[in-house]
This record gives C-alpha cells, sequence and structure tokens, in this order.
C-alpha cells in the first residue's frame, strides 16, 4: 500500500485557497483536497506577534507526488513561507488508502 500523507497548508483567502485546491486535483498530486472554514492564526513572523484568518486546507496524497505537491503550492501561494507540512497517515481505511494512490499515480506514457 502507498505511503499516504495529509499536507496541511493555511491561505489568506478562499481565492487562493480554491486556485491551490483545483491545481492539486486537477493534475493528479492529490486526490482529495479539503477547504475548511476560516480560521484564526496566531503566530510570530519578522520579531512580532501577528493574528490573521486564514483558510486550512487538508490535501490528500502519497509521499510519492510530495515534492510536486509543495512546489504547486508554492508556486500559487503569496506567503513569503507558505506552511506546508506533511504527516503520515499511519493507519486509515484500506479502500480509501488504494483511492487515494491510484488518483495520484502519474499518467501513462504511451
Amino acid at each position: 500500500m502507498a505511503d499516504v500523507l495529509l499536507v496541511l497548508t493555511n491561505c489568506p483567502d478562499p481565492t487562493t485557497a480554491q486556485r491551490i485546491a483545483q491545481a492539486l486535483v486537477h493534475n493528479g498530486l492529490a486526490a482529495c483536497v479539503n477547504q475548511l472554514p476560516p480560521v484564526a492564526s496566531t503566530y510570530r513572523w519578522r520579531g512580532a506577534v501577528e493574528t490573521a484568518s486564514e483558510i486550512p486546507l487538508l490535501i490528500k496524497c502519497t509521499r510519492d507526488r510530495y515534492a510536486q505537491v509543495e512546489e504547486a503550492i508554492r508556486q500559487v501561494h503569496p506567503y513569503d513561507v507558505p506552511e506546508i507540512i506533511a504527516l503520515p497517515v499511519v493507519a486509515g481505511f484500506g479502500p480509501y488508502l488504494r483511492w487515494v494512490d491510484d488518483e495520484t499515480q502519474p499518467p501513462l506514457v504511451a
């Protein structure tokens, strides 16, 4: 079974979140992207404590596709240093994990 990852990123607005989600799924890099309701994020940036409203994305992909997922996010994301972290899925419903693997396979070259 494939090494499935849950990749997390936060976006500054719904438009950016939708652009990232569409690009990842359309290009077969992610099987599914969940766009969550806005959250309040508090963080330290360049020496100051900041608070911002952000849109979290939960991205389901495989370890084999992670580098491409990261690059695709970085191409669209407006932040200088976007949060992009990957968590390994250590257990899950077998048919779902196979679906993630199937949906993220690179296209066959003829």
